[in-house]
């Protein structure tokens, strides 16, 4: 059931679905293609359960160098990298598992994500992200330590939070 406003009234505590959302099934089918062509043709490690905006780049001159954990997401314009042709490296680039890597951040050749992480929107992570880490920043600088997240980097509040949005009407 829905009112006037837009809210959705069922029950759910969850945003409705608007705009682009509305195809997420279609989005992840493309994702799911996209993932199996990076791992089959480009030899990359990104776990099945990993998510990835379409617009993420993934370094393809030492792509099997890119490792992405179980449960973690890459969002929007996202750069991860694995070398560094100034200085010769070719390096393996790990992000673990439930993490989020915000939109246009950049991880550079050779950096370690920690399992349990969120990397901020913009950040250039330079150094190793020890585990259960919030980085932001350039240079990406820890903000908080000791977190708890979820699959994905969500944090666990994230759906309380979301119930109250929906219940003001604001989401």
């Amino acid at each position: 059931m829905q009112d006037t406003s837009g809210v959705s009234q069922g029950g759910t505590g969850k945003a409705r679905r608007r705009g682009l959302n509305r195809l997420g099934g279609l989005r992840h089918l493309l994702v799911d293609i996209k993932r199996l062509y990076l791992r089959r043709i480009w030899g990359m490690d990104i776990d099945p359960t990993a998510q990835f905006s379409l617009s993420a780049k993934f370094d393809r001159t030492f792509p099997i160098g890119v490792h992405i954990g179980p449960h973690s997401y890459v969002a929007f314009e996202a750069r991860i990298l694995t070398h560094d042709r100034t200085r010769g490296l070719y390096l393996h680039t790990r992000i673990g598992a439930n993490c989020f890597v915000g939109g246009r951040s950049l991880i550079l050749p050779g950096v370690e994500i920690g399992d349990n992480c969120v990397i901020g929107a913009g950040a250039v992570v330079t150094k190793p992200v020890p585990p259960r880490s919030i980085v932001a920043g350039n240079p990406a600088r820890i903000i908080r330590s000791g977190i708890e997240v979820g699959p994905y980097g969500r944090f666990l509040s994230a759906d309380e939070t979301e119930r109250g949005l929906v219940e003001q009407g604001l989401a």
